[in-house]
């Protein structure tokens, strides 16, 4: 079932998105060469809790930490660790927050040290695929508007955009419907309604789309060992247009 959030739901949610945000801006500067993905996970727990939060993938669907931490191939869902990481790599942070009652989900990517051309590229087109679904997130459109923006703009720069892993709706658990593909034919699908609030994160890889599962049953890797990168917000649908509830104030227009 789908809910739509009352404004005060919202703000609500918008509370929660503003801390969660912040833990991604504090990252910028934790994440650099010779540190874990478990140093990032110890940090990224006690942000949120000691910012009255509580880390809500613990425990969700048996997940045991407070982030996944998905490394250069890793598309999604990446356990958190205790190897080094090293200058160049591709780092995801992903993460969910409930503050108060109010959920947030976003997850940001990172390079390790400084990016080579590759990788630059890559985080660019991702992140501007963001954008381009999140432009589509208006009152009236339909689901498939937002997957078509994504899909066309990513394939037309050369890349895979994975279709195993979608975006959904939140609140008031994690995975709510609807059910968001970042691929699909404009003008199909649900109508977005004002209310609704959802995640958009495209996952996008330097080669095919396609991906392997590893054997602890959560982490997906690239099918063909390419590196995958993934930026994600958390919006809510407004007569007024899409409202980013996870803006960390720095994404530029839309």
């Amino acid at each position: 079932m789908i809910t739509l959030k009352s404004p005060r739901e919202i703000e609500m949610m918008d509370e929660s998105g503003e801390l969660l945000a912040d833990v991604h801006r504090h990252l910028r500067d934790f994440i650099k060469p010779g540190i874990t993905g478990w140093d990032i996970e110890v940090f990224v727990r006690d942000f949120i809790e000691s910012h009255g939060g509580v880390a809500a993938q613990i425990g969700f669907e048996g997940y045991k930490y407070a982030t996944c931490i998905s490394v250069n191939d890793e598309i999604c869902h990446g356990f958190p660790r205790k190897e080094v990481l090293k200058k160049g790599d591709v780092v995801k942070v992903d993460m969910c927050i409930d503050l108060k009652g109010a959920m947030s989900d976003s997850c940001w990517a990172y390079v390790v040290g400084e990016a080579t051309p590759e990788v630059a590229k890559l985080m660019e087109v991702t992140r501007n695929a963001l954008y381009k679904g999140i432009e589509q997130a208006q009152v009236g459109n339909r689901i498939g508007d937002i997957g078509h923006a994504i899909q066309t703009y990513v394939e037309g720069e050369g890349y895979g955009v994975v279709r195993d892993f979608i975006g959904h709706g939140i609140g008031p658990t994690i995975h709510e419907a609807p059910a968001v593909p970042h691929y699909g034919e404009a003008g199909k699908g649900l109508r977005l309604k004002e209310g609704m609030v959802i995640t958009i994160e495209p996952m996008v890889n330097t080669g095919t789309w396609r991906m392997k599962m590893d054997p602890n049953g959560w982490t997906a890797y690239t099918l063909d060992g390419g590196l995958s990168c993934q930026f994600e917000h958390t919006i809510a649908i407004t007569k007024e247009g899409p409202q980013i509830l996870t803006s960390q104030g720095e994404e530029g227009t839309y």
